[in-house]
């Protein structure tokens, strides 16, 4: 491990929260790539409020992305964000790539950025349980992100049911 910028944390809580950080850093990066894909491919009777939208919500995960990546790097550890890993180390379903209809991008979306949002919960409590409350109160603050944007998103639903 590299030189960590903090001294209130034992090796064993720090290689816990290093492995929840980077874990979540996949899925986010993996996450954004998905909310790219839908943002140039979507068609629908919203399409330019999603397609705005899409481009926020990539924003804000690319912001959350760095504050992840950011702390690995200070308890530590390696961000590892490269696409060889995020391929590994993201528990995401693969991406509908040919999806074009709004209705199937939507779904797909709000699927993910849920999911998402049960790990980022998971990653709060293992910190917690580590003793790392720093790096549980930033999940908490990512988690959440990831829930208003689920229902950004998943209010675009057109048949009025749950995704």
């Amino acid at each position: 491990m590299s030189k960590a910028f903090i001294s209130y944390m034992s090796e064993n809580s720090r290689r816990t929260s290093i492995d929840q950080l980077n874990s979540r850093l996949a899925d986010i990066i993996e996450l954004t790539l998905a909310v790219k894909q839908a943002h140039w491919n979507i068609k629908g009777s919203s399409f330019i409020g999603i397609h705005e939208l899409l481009d926020a919500v990539a924003d804000r995960l690319r912001d959350n992305a760095d504050t992840i990546a950011e702390r690995c790097v200070l308890l530590g550890g390696q961000a590892r964000g490269t696409l060889q890993s995020v391929s590994e180390d993201s528990a995401l379903e693969a991406y509908p790539v040919e999806a074009q209809n709004q209705a199937v991008h939507v779904e797909a979306l709000t699927e993910r950025f849920m999911a998402v949002g049960k790990r980022l919960r998971e990653s709060i409590d293992a910190a917690a349980e580590a003793g790392d409350e720093d790096t549980a109160d930033l999940f908490t603050e990512v988690s959440r992100i990831i829930d208003k944007d689920a229902w950004f998103i998943g209010s675009h639903n057109e048949h009025g049911h749950d995704a």
